[in-house]
């Protein structure tokens, strides 16, 4: 009796562990859409990524997190890089619930100086940022100096971003 009592809690053992394993399998990798170090010539992230939930955006931009809101984000992302030890910018990705929201917040802050781009499924450049949807993200560089290389620049980094979305 007790031979078989051990066996069939072993069997049970098994099978939990067997349905562990394969539920382990299942998870969702998690989303990086930041280049590593030198993953772009020139480009060196500088910072940990920070990651900010929709209820929690204010605190990253204050003040402009409500239009973020209305358009539906999810989440919102955010690492530092430097290129050539001279010009440091920062990436932001928006998580939207939906491409709509992300395409919503992409038209509303165009300027007329802004510069269609061939970037995700819809892009612009300006002198000192790229901003790009792709699906439900919406990507947001920003450069803190002008350089003659800013331009050619950021839209390399766009394009290392790009490929991670």
């Amino acid at each position: 009796m007790k031979l078989c009592s051990m066996k069939s809690m072993l069997a049970v053992a098994a099978i939990i562990l067997v349905a562990a394993a394969a539920g382990t399998g299942c998870k969702k990798a998690k989303f990086d859409p930041f280049p590593a170090s030198a993953a772009i010539a020139g480009w060196e992230k500088t910072s940990e990524t920070r990651v900010f939930a929709a209820k929690d955006l204010w605190q990253y931009i204050d003040g402009d997190a409500e239009q973020y809101l209305s358009a539906g984000v999810v989440s919102t992302s955010t690492s530092d890089y430097k290129y050539q030890g001279l010009l440091e910018a920062t990436v932001d990705v928006y998580t939207m619930k939906d491409a709509a929201g992300a395409s919503k917040i992409l038209e509303k802050g165009q300027t007329k100086d802004a510069k269609t781009i061939p970037l995700g499924d819809a892009g612009v450049a300006y002198v000192q940022s790229v901003i790009f949807r792709k699906g439900t993200s919406l990507v947001r560089i920003v450069a803190y100096e002008l350089t003659p290389d800013t331009p050619q620049a950021l839209l390399a980094l766009a394009h290392g971003v790009e490929a991670k979305l």
